[in-house]
């Protein structure tokens, strides 16, 4: 044993009663966070347009601010931009976090010096968390990587301008920053495809212990490590690989094709980050459901997601949630974002305590006959079709077919595989099957035979990573949207199908 792993020890230890303590308190947790963070912008502009001034409790917040997306907040980042102080926080952010919005185009997302802290002491957190709960800190004494976007950074209005995972990785400790890799010079790269092919030339010969990204791009990295290895499992070629820490999106359709190319299993971690926040992370190992974070200058609010576009909808504390319920997630921040949509939904499997699973985007749906189905039931659909079929997935999405050539309108899926399935008609209708037990509306559209079952269309190798690059959003933190209400990205892939099954 290392001696970074042996002092980890104790500071995991430590680290796990504290999550303890807040987590049987979570409202009181929460409530002293909502109390702070109206007191520190009482005197901002925003504070003052809002009268936070006299705003006592949850209820009053509800009365004074309204729920906003970033389009509501862009005046208010622009000012900051034209130099104005106290705007949304007291003086002004230390970063700006560049992403990419599916309406507003660039997004300009404020980091605070007191903000800052949640993104990386909730990945520490997380951390030494799992060395507590699985006895496993051996990882710290190899090789870790974080593929992620280059921590290049420009300015906004003298602000310091980058990606997440960039301005993270100007944060790593210092203890750790002996065993992080790729080099600074490599994760400069823009491209991504040289950058990927540099970062295993770097790192194929070392002792890596600890991988983490995004899994569509990991996989990417994997393949490219196989190819110049001759094919070997990743498992020999890192030994002493031991976990994989991801987030963004879910690990299960990849499951199949990661075990295979890593030739063993791995422990992985799963986290819940966002430009605008650290939200949840594994606590337990197995579990259901991510520990929500609480304690870390974030108030939550939750807004039930059949209700979200109605006049008025309800808006629930933590408090006031149930379980199995598909929720809008609002925050309110130590960065100065106030009831704002961050976009992605969520739904609680536990209130003891209190866990989520992050069931899709608000805006990311397909519901052209009205079915609104949602990424957490086509994931699962798609997993429980999977079990036994011996099929693994690289990437996939599904759309509309509101009008075929002939027949019944169907919901098409764009699949990639790395080893299709022996009998893809069985499958397809299994994923057809599964997904009507999941969505009652879809069901009924089918027995009333509004739509057809399904349509998978066979993609050729590498048409997400083509789809992605020509949009723009090649690697680092991007990912393949699961499902669409247009044709958009349907209309891409139509060009790179290989085979039809259905229809």
């Amino acid at each position: 044993m290392g001696i970074k792993s042996l002092l980890a020890k104790p500071l995991a230890a430590y680290t796990a009663s504290k999550i303890k303590k807040w987590s049987l308190n979570p409202h009181q947790t929460q409530q002293k966070e909502f109390g702070k963070l109206i007191a520190a912008a009482r005197n901002t502009a925003f504070g003052k347009e809002h009268d936070f001034a006299s705003i006592r409790n949850y209820d009053d917040f509800r009365k004074r601010v309204p729920i906003r997306d970033y389009e509501a907040f862009r005046p208010y980042i622009d000012r900051i931009i034209k130099g104005e102080n106290d705007v949304l926080w007291p003086g002004k952010p230390i970063y700006f976090c560049k992403t990419s919005g599916t309406t507003s185009g660039t997004k300009y997302i404020p980091i605070s010096k007191q903000s800052i802290h949640n993104h990386i002491g909730s990945t520490r957190d997380a951390l030494l968390n799992y060395i507590h709960q699985t006895g496993n800190a051996g990882f710290l004494d190899g090789k870790l990587i974080f593929l992620s976007g280059s921590p290049v950074l420009t300015e906004a209005g003298g602000i310091p301008l980058g990606r997440l995972s960039g301005i993270v990785n100007h944060h790593v400790p210092a203890y750790l920053r002996t065993n992080q890799m790729p080099s600074y010079k490599t994760n400069c790269i823009d491209d991504w495809e040289k950058k990927v092919r540099k970062i295993a030339e770097e790192t194929i010969k070392s002792p890596m212990t600890l991988i983490s990204g995004i899994p569509s791009w990991v996989q990417m990295y994997f393949e490219v490590l196989q190819e110049m290895s001759g094919g070997k499992p990743i498992g020999e070629l890192f030994p002493d690989f031991s976990l994989f820490v991801y987030g963004g999106v879910n690990y299960e359709p990849y499951r199949a094709r990661f075990e295979k190319l890593i030739g063993r299993r791995v422990d992985s971690l799963e986290l819940f980050p966002a430009s605008e926040g650290f939200f949840a992370y594994q606590d337990a190992f197995p579990s259901e459901g991510l520990l929500l974070v609480l304690n870390s200058g974030i108030f939550y609010e939750f807004v039930p997601a059949d209700a979200f576009f109605t006049e008025n909808p309800p808006r629930l504390s933590l408090e006031e949630v149930e379980l199995g319920v598909n929720y809008v997630l609002l925050l309110s921040n130590n960065a100065g974002l106030w009831a704002y949509n961050i976009g992605d939904t969520v739904k609680f499997v536990s209130k003891d305590p209190y866990r989520v699973i992050v069931s899709g985007r608000i805006k990311h749906f397909t519901s052209a006959f009205g079915e609104h189905v949602i990424a957490e039931e086509v994931e699962q659909a798609l997993r429980e079709a999977a079990l036994g079929e011996n099929v693994e997935i690289v990437e996939f999405t599904v759309a509309p077919q509101v009008t075929p050539d002939s027949g019944l309108p169907y919901h098409e899926w764009f699949m990639e595989f790395s080893a299709r399935p022996a009998n893809p008609d069985r499958f397809r209708l299994k994923i057809d099957k599964a997904l009507q037990e999941r969505n009652i509306y879809y069901k009924d559209l089918i027995k009333g035979n509004v739509l057809q079952p399904l349509v998978i269309r066979s993609v050729q190798k590498d048409a997400f990573v083509h789809y992605m690059k020509s949009e723009g959003k090649l690697g680092g933190q991007n990912k393949v949207p699961r499902l669409s209400n247009d044709r958009k990205i349907a209309n891409v892939l139509s060009g790179m199908v290989t085979e039809s099954w259905g229809a």
